[in-house]
């Protein structure tokens, strides 16, 4: 089953209904793009954080007002702590505590491509309760999305289902989450079944999170996306760079890798395990990018590319000018030959097009020329062959490529000499 049907199943009745309005107005292409984009949104609350901050410049750029969503939901449920999962900035990061009426008044705070309400406890009793009770319900009328929050060990009851029904007479979207999974653990299963029941709804429409831990949050992050077509498109148009900053990680710790293997005295032997950290990194970019592959046709994809031969030409060619150690030399080319298959590959899963060997050369000789200039840079005696995958691994995070992955297409459409414009002096 795809990210895309678990979310489809995971969204209430009432919910569903609003994604279908918004799925019927798109066309043919924009569909399958909503698909491959909520497909390929990553798993980890991290992850799907910095893509949302990503977005977030886009989004105001193109639609000014921001989408917001309440968390309502019985006192002391976690709906604080729910709150703190999603703001942006420490300062707005509201006050927890297992005193049940800690959270008084609704309190707002960015939370990204949308604004974030937490709301006093819907079952507040008293005349003060009542306030509270109307705050929260006024937040909630006032909402784009609406998270409705349960307490896993409290469960559900009479006052739990009345509220159920006030929300959903808002006819908004929302989605339900059972809060403090991580106290029930292995009966989890059976509260989530017991919670649907009690509500009326399919166990499916129920999400078991951690507010405290952050378990499952991406999930509720994507439901709330997924209920608005312009967060959609903010998202869509920041996936690309999304995916390259993360395939970058990757690259990183490939080629600094692979300068360690080219240091091996036999630089015939040196082939096995370097096209072996090359396939494993190959691997790892298409899941960033919602490719399936194995090993072995990763391994395809490495020597079809050929920047065996291209690294060893180029060492060849760069050894006959002098300038830097051999050995440093052999770790750089490394380097940047893995650093230019990773690109490579993500042109690969991202367009299905195979970079030319001339775009692949010109990719290792601007990667190279940078490790170079940023060696010379630090003085020789800044790397030792004991320390040169940390020297190496803080050379390409220095590099600006994660940010920008425009130098690197340049470099790959450009026709430079393969070595007249470097500088190894």
């Amino acid at each position: 089953m795809t990210q895309f049907e678990t979310l489809i199943k995971a969204l209430p009745d009432e919910t569903r209904q609003s994604l279908v309005q918004v799925w019927d107005s798109l066309s043919p292409a924009e569909k399958n793009n909503f698909r491959d984009l909520v497909n390929g949104m990553p798993s980890e609350q991290k992850l799907v954080r910095m893509l949302i901050s990503m977005s977030t410049t886009q989004f105001k750029y193109a639609f000014g007002d921001k989408h917001k969503v309440a968390i309502v939901g019985p006192t002391n449920v976690g709906k604080s702590t729910l709150f703190n999962q999603f703001v942006r900035a420490k300062q707005d990061t509201a006050k927890t505590s297992p005193v049940p009426g800690t959270t008084q008044q609704n309190q707002k705070a960015d939370a990204g491509l949308f604004a974030i309400v937490d709301t006093p406890g819907a079952d507040a009793v008293g005349s003060v309760g009542k306030q509270e009770r109307d705050m929260a319900f006024t937040a909630a009328q006032d909402a784009d999305f609406i998270i409705l929050v349960y307490d896993a060990i409290q469960g559900i009851k009479q006052p739990e289902q009345e509220l159920y029904e006030v929300v959903k007479t808002y006819k908004k979207p929302f989605i339900i989450v059972l809060n403090k999974m991580d106290m029930v653990k292995s009966e989890l299963a059976a509260v989530v079944e017991r919670a649907a029941i009690n509500l009326g709804v399919n166990p499916e429409h129920v999400i078991p999170v951690s507010a405290k831990t952050g378990t499952n949050m991406a999930n509720v992050l994507t439901a709330i996306v997924a209920a608005e077509p312009r967060l959609i498109t903010a998202l869509g148009k920041s996936m690309p760079a999304f995916r390259w900053q993360l395939a970058w990680r990757s690259i990183i710790s490939a080629a600094s890798m692979s300068g360690v293997i080219a240091l091996t005295p036999l630089p015939i032997v040196d082939f096995i395990p370097l096209v072996a950290t090359q396939t494993i990194m190959v691997a790892s970019i298409a899941r960033i990018y919602n490719y399936k592959i194995n090993l072995k046709r990763g391994r395809e994809l490495v020597t079809t590319f050929g920047v065996g031969y291209l690294g060893r030409t180029l060492f060849y060619q760069l050894s006959k000018l002098g300038g830097v150690p051999g050995w440093v030399l052999s770790a750089i080319i490394a380097a940047s030959t893995t650093a230019a298959l990773g690109y490579a590959a993500c042109i690969w899963f991202e367009n299905g097009e195979k970079l030319s060997s001339k775009a692949i050369g010109n990719i290792t000789k601007q990667m190279t020329q940078t490790m170079l200039q940023v060696f010379r840079s630090k003085g020789k005696a800044g790397a030792s062959k004991k320390n040169i995958k940390d020297s190496l691994q803080e050379m390409m995070e220095e590099m600006p490529y994660a940010q920008n992955r425009d130098l690197l297409d340049q470099a790959a459409n450009s026709d430079p000499s393969i070595i007249k414009e470097i500088d190894l002096e």
